[in-house]
């Protein structure tokens, strides 16, 4: 069993808010969208959690945190320029929606 967030209430419901986003472009989206959803999901996952139970967290270190492992793993090559843009802005756009 995972232990309890304790992040603020705000930061769980930012992160909450963009998990449903995720999910809804999982289930509704296109195959370049579905493909860019999972790619982004798979590094959000990793650090939204760490951040959940820092009670400290805010919006601006998440996204500050994910530009930096999208970044890292650009520089590894692991996408191409196209869907390296496509993960960028569909990150930029569900962060403004969450905010």
């Amino acid at each position: 069993m995972l232990p309890p967030a304790a992040a603020p209430e705000t930061f769980i419901n930012t992160i909450n808010q963009i998990e449903d986003a995720l999910d809804n472009v999982v289930d509704h989206g296109s195959d370049d969208e579905l493909f860019t959803a999972s790619y982004l999901q798979g590094h959000f996952a990793v650090i939204a959690r760490q951040l959940e139970m820092e009670p400290d967290a805010t919006i601006d270190r998440l996204d500050s945190e994910m530009r930096h492992s999208l970044n890292q793993a650009f520089a590894n090559q692991e996408l191409e320029g196209d869907d390296q843009g496509a993960v960028t802005r569909l990150w930029s756009r569900l962060l403004s929606q969450a905010s």
